[in-house]
């Protein structure tokens, strides 16, 4: 059998995600079940009506980090294969901006890496969001773009 990890999927995308594809690619005979995650842009953010989301990423270490996500998956936990997916640009109500598949021989550890991989997704990898209302638009909390180079920063 081929080195699953090497068939595993990491991609940011500007176009909607197929999540059922994705699902379909880490299923092997071998396992037993996958797990997925599909994060999606909801009406609302602390009490405001939401428009639409747009994200941005630093792409080259965004995928950098997205694949040490799916090294340390495979390291700690029994799983077969991994998918990614994380969608930039804008995004509207309903649409998937984050989709994870796990597939296992058994449900525990499948479930297991996948909540591991989404929140250790949030914490880590460089992609941020700005959420849109009718009066203005906010970046989400914590998750700032960096200041460009020649912006000088208060200390």
């Amino acid at each position: 059998m081929a080195n699953r990890s090497e068939t595993d999927k990491y991609e940011l995308v500007h176009q909607p995600i197929d999540a059922q594809a994705l699902a379909q690619s880490v299923r092997a005979d071998t396992d037993g079940a996958i797990v997925t995650f599909d994060g999606f842009v909801r009406n609302e953010s602390h009490g405001r009506a939401t428009s639409y989301l747009e994200y941005e990423a630093y792409e080259a270490m965004a995928l950098q980090k997205m694949r040490e996500i799916g090294r340390q998956v495979h390291e700690k936990f029994a799983i077969d294969g991994v998918a990614i997916v994380h969608r930039l640009g804008r995004l509207e109500i309903g649409e998937s901006s984050v989709f994870i598949a796990v597939s296992a021989p058994h449900r525990g550890a499948a479930f297991d890496a996948c909540r591991f991989a989404i929140d250790t997704l949030k914490k880590t990898v460089p992609i941020w969001k700005k959420e849109y209302f009718a009066d203005g638009a906010v970046w989400a909390d914590g998750e700032l773009p960096p200041a460009p180079p020649s912006q000088k920063t208060a200390s």
